[in-house]
């Protein structure tokens, strides 16, 4: 069957047909706990291309499950069937009418994407939900999604005008407001009036009356039970009866939206309570003020938003002393006065509630962006804690009537420790619906597993629902967690009903089969993506002795206390490498297109294959042998990996902390123990070993570059792009040229280190210190310029290296001796407090990230808490008050773009700093990720067209805007790409300091 499946969508689409098992392995799991491998995967290219294959897989009796983003939290986008991923060509924004606030547009579009569309007409779609980087429309609709501003806007329900989609049969249906209905869509509405009719009594007894509720089907459309009615006018639109149905009822061809006004400005109050029940007590007092969003953030959501280096100092700003959660509440409209009275109706409002100063006013944009970053990455960093205990979505989206919010959660929590576990609280207070996920470990099986607990909570969870008159499911769908609970929910009678529904419109149960009609059972192990010891297919893992220290990641929590074992002591067979590659939980984080890094291959390619989730997936996959023997070292985990770009964006993005870039290093070391070092990983790696004979001779280092033919021949024999040109070597490198009087010497700066005195070591690198030595030359005069005792290692004309070279290409063991002997040589002065200063980020960094998982001991960690880049430094000293520096005067441009790994480590505040110490100087920051050129990856041959790609995404466009603009990269793969597509020379920031220095 699915051999000829794949067959004819070959031959008779234009679509991509993957059917290979880590294709579809890929697309196994969303963002739940569930994993179930797909008949094969399909991605249209056009509205032809799905309508052709729903053709096919009924003719062949195939299901068919659509999908957007795959970030599903209940299991809705996983099932045996024909998945189609909307999300890389069925995304359009076909039309937008300004005058009406209307827009229609593909399922596939991001919302974040049409956002950023329909800002320049001063108009945005309001269903504002946390992962709207990567939510497309038509998995919005799919869920009924609602979002943080739900209390304002509504749900999706209330805001879609209508529909196109398929039915299993093949026909094409105009969905909208009844009366315009004709031939077949009419009698589907007259259908489906004569079920609400002939079930009004049900409905009306057993119905949830809350605005969020999204269970099940909308069979309410012509007797509106909601808190808000579905239509303004209270008519009916029968396109709502596709709202909420996962895909189940037709195949979504596009959407038509109702807009809304962008509010001219908005204003936060965070309210700090002193108790998780106080927090739960306010929401029904000041929803009467008229917010626009009510958000809970508990504490321990708090905690892990303070360990995170992405979050912290954000999180900090909202904060009075030590509260046990915070509500953020929104104001938001045109009047900007009357938005900032409103906010002083809530600090009055809570000390009448006997809570006086505890609201911190935030009236500033960026800061208020900033803070709601936090809470919508907040169900992603709940997932971040180590050990096999998660926090498992299944009773999540319960929603309560206001009055009755503190006594749910309080009864709610005497459950968790009931069965001793606790739960983390966030999301929507405005709307009495709190996501709450209990800490399970669904890998242990028996009385005291994780599918036992499931089922004995959602029993009870279920009791309190119904006594507080809500909803059981009242966000995130039904799906594969909550399935089973809509007859429980609505009874036997419109349980029937639903199901007459799904058999008049999809009678073969084509459309994604075992959601909301026939779902199985929540806790059905076969089902789990970490099925227990005694389900039919237990998850396992294969011993494996990981090159790289990951036993950081092997150890076990306490669900009680969150508390984790000692590093080393999870039992875990790949010395926690698995366990860090379980990490991703599959919440699509890394599939966005925002200013920040990751994923630079995706944004490109817009495949899962290459994407941190996807690579994720691969390995896990490979490790627990589902993808069959050696799958970790083959060539196609070699495919999924090679794209890479080791950015380690995803080190600071990844809400979860998968960082895909050591990831790389680990499964490079394996294939390449398999497979062999080509010629060219020896000449990557070991650059730093024939450096100082190349820069002897370097015009024949050179003759690449200048002998007709020889870039050809290069790309021929080693890979290396005949378009790429190659760093020129030159003899008067760092180490034979500079500078003896900016040195004083290691005594020296020794000495001034113990007398608290200006020092510093300059770790020169073998980019800056061979190809641009002027840079290191330059930092050099700019500390001793601003009174700095220097110092810097020196081996003659050859250097000391990091082994960042041998990294890239899997060399653990020479990257290790490497590393060794600058740890050796570096260790001295750290110990003696004597700050290390380096000027390349990728090479100074590797002291902070890799050194620490090499195995070098504990003086790897003195020397990373002493390792500075230069514009880290400079802040530092300008904290301090210890830099003063004079500098001309600035009258152009300046921008700036910072690499991937100052990103990834926190160092482009610290850049911005320092340039504004440059009078005149107003330093802008390009919105870019990846330069694309990432080491020697834009080198490659075969990644010169992506390379190019992911520059001309946003850099290269930027600096071509700007042509009388100053460039700084810190980076010289950086300034490569930048020289190579735009012609113009960036700057080192040290270099530019050093051209204004006033002598």
């Amino acid at each position: 069957m699915s051999a000829d499946l794949a067959k004819r969508l070959r031959r008779e689409t234009e679509g991509e047909v993957l059917f290979d098992d880590a294709s579809r392995g890929r697309y196994a799991t969303d963002a739940s706990i569930y994993q179930i491998m797909p008949i094969g995967v399909f991605v249209p290219r056009t509205a032809r291309d799905v309508a052709i294959a729903i053709d096919i897989a009924r003719d062949l009796k195939v299901p068919v499950l659509a999908r957007g983003a795959g970030t599903s939290q209940c299991g809705q986008t996983v099932g045996r069937a024909l998945v189609m991923d909307n999300s890389k060509y069925f995304r359009a924004l076909l039309d937008v009418d300004v005058a009406n606030r209307t827009a229609t547009a593909e399922p596939g579009l991001v919302l974040d994407e049409l956002n950023a569309q329909l800002k320049q007409h001063g108009l945005w779609f309001p269903v504002d939900v946390s992962t709207s980087a990567q939510a497309t429309l038509g998995g919005m609709a799919g869920n009924n999604s609602c979002g943080s501003r739900s209390i304002a806007y509504g749900n999706m329900v209330h805001n879609v005008l209508g529909a196109q989609a398929w039915l299993s049969d093949g026909s094409l249906l105009e969905f909208g407001p009844v009366p315009k209905m004709i031939d077949r869509a009419a009698s589907l509405a007259a259908f489906v009036r004569a079920l609400s009719q002939r079930y009004r009594d049900e409905i009306e007894a057993r119905w949830p009356k809350v605005l969020r509720r999204v269970g099940g089907y909308n069979l309410d459309i012509y007797d509106n039970q909601s808190e808000r009615p579905y239509t303004p006018d209270g008519s009916v639109n029968l396109a709502h009866l596709l709202i909420g149905s996962e895909g189940t009822l037709a195949y979504t061809k596009n959407l038509t939206l109702k807009l809304a006004p962008l509010p001219a400005s908005k204003v936060l109050g965070v309210v700090n309570f002193p108790s998780f029940q106080a927090a739960m007590r306010a929401p029904e007092h000041i929803v009467q003020l008229g917010p626009s969003a009510v958000e809970l953030v508990d504490r321990i959501m708090i905690d892990l938003s303070l360990a995170n280096p992405a979050f912290s100092s954000t999180i900090q700003s909202a904060l009075v002393g030590k509260p046990a959660a915070i509500l953020l509440v929104e104001f938001s409209g045109d009047d900007r006065p009357a938005l900032l009275s409103r906010l002083k109706d809530l600090v009055t409002l809570m000390g009448d509630l006997g809570l006086p100063g505890s609201v911190v006013e935030m009236t500033d944009a960026s800061a208020q962006k900033e803070l709601w970053e936090v809470r919508k990455a907040g169900l992603n960093i709940m997932m971040s804690a180590k050990g096999d205990g998660k926090p498992v979505s299944f009773i999540e989206d319960c929603a309560v009537p206001l009055p009755h919010l503190a006594e749910f959660t309080e009864a709610l929590t005497q459950v968790f420790r009931k069965y001793q576990t606790h739960g983390t609280w966030y999301a929507h207070a405005s709307v009495g619906t709190l996501h709450v996920r209990p800490i399970l470990d669904m890998r242990q099986d028996g009385r005291e597993g994780g599918a036992a607990k499931m089922r004995a909570i959602a029993e009870e969870a279920s009791a309190l629902v119904r006594r507080y008159k809500g909803a059981y499911s009242g966000e995130h769908g039904d799906g594969l967690c909550r399935g089973e609970w809509i007859r429980w929910q609505f009874g036997p009678a419109i349980d029937e009903a639903f199901r007459a529904i799904k058999q008049y419109m999809d009678p073969q149960g084509l459309f994604n089969p075992g959601k909301i009609i026939d779902p199985p059972k929540m806790d059905d192990t076969a089902l789990f993506r970490f099925p227990p010891a005694n389900a039919p297919h237990p998850y396992r893992t294969s011993a494996l002795k990981p090159v790289l220290d990951w036993s950081a990641w092997n150890v076990q929590n306490n669900p009680v206390t969150g508390a984790t074992t000692a590093p080393g002591t999870g039992g875990d067979n790949t010395g926690g490498f698995a366990k860090a590659v379980e990490m991703c939980n599959n919440n699509g984080h890394c599939r966005k297109f925002d200013a920040d890094t990751m994923c630079p291959s995706f944004r490109v390619t817009r495949d899962e294959q290459h994407v941190t989730r996807g690579r994720a997936n691969s390995l896990r996959l490979a490790l627990s042998g589902q993808l069959g023997t050696d799958a970790l070292t083959s060539q196609a985990m070699y495919e999924t990996m090679d794209l890479c770009v080791s950015c380690k964006g995803c080190r600071r993005e990844c809400p979860t902390g998968v960082d895909m870039a050591r990831m790389k290093v680990e499964f490079l070391s394996h294939y390449k123990a398999r497979h062999g070092y080509t010629f060219k990983d020896r000449l990557i790696g070991s650059l730093p070993q024939y450096a100082s004979f190349a820069s002897a001779v370097p015009w024949l280092a050179n003759l690449r570059d200048s002998v007709p033919g020889a870039p050809w021949l290069s790309e021929k024999l080693l890979g290396l792009s005949a378009r790429r040109s190659l760093p020129r070597w030159r003899s008067n490198t760092f180490w034979r040229s500079h500078d003896p009087t900016l040195f004083s010497g290691a005594s020296a700066v020794l000495q001034a280190a113990a007398a608290q005195a200006p020092c510093a070591m300059l770790f020169v690198d073998t980019f800056n210190g061979t190809f641009e030595s002027e840079n290191s030359l330059a930092a050099a005069r700019v500390l001793r310029a601003a009174g700095y005792t220097l110092h810097t290692l020196n081996k003659g004309s050859s250097h000391y290296c990091c082994g960042r070279t041998y990294l890239s290409v899997g060399m653990i063991e020479q990257a290790k001796a490497k590393a060794q002997a600058l740890l050796n040589s570096l260790l001295p002065f750290a110990r003696a407090g004597v700050p290390i200063v380096g000027l390349e980020p990728s090479c100074l960094l590797t002291l902070r990230d890799e050194f620490l998982v090499l195995g070098l001991g504990e003086g790897a960690n003195i020397l990373a808490k002493n390792a500075f880049l230069f514009e880290e430094f400079i802040a530092r000293e300008l904290k301090a008050g210890r830099f003063k520096l004079p500098l001309r005067t600035l009258n152009k441009p300046l921008l700036v773009h910072g690499h991937c790994h100052q990103k990834a480590f926190g160092a482009i505040t610290p850049i911005m700093e320092t340039l504004r110490l440059i009078p005149g100087a107003k330093p802008e920051l390009i919105g870019s990720s990846c330069c694309g050129m990432a080491g020697s990856f834009g080198y490659d041959a075969n990644h010169y067209e992506l390379s190019m790609q992911m520059a001309e995404s946003s850099l290269l466009p930027a600096i071509r805007k700007a042509p009388d603009a100053t460039l700084v990269a810190d980076g010289v793969s950086c300034r490569h790409q930048i020289r190579d597509g735009t012609g113009r020379e960036a700057l080192h920031a040290a270099r530019l300091l050093e051209t204004l220095i006033l002598n």
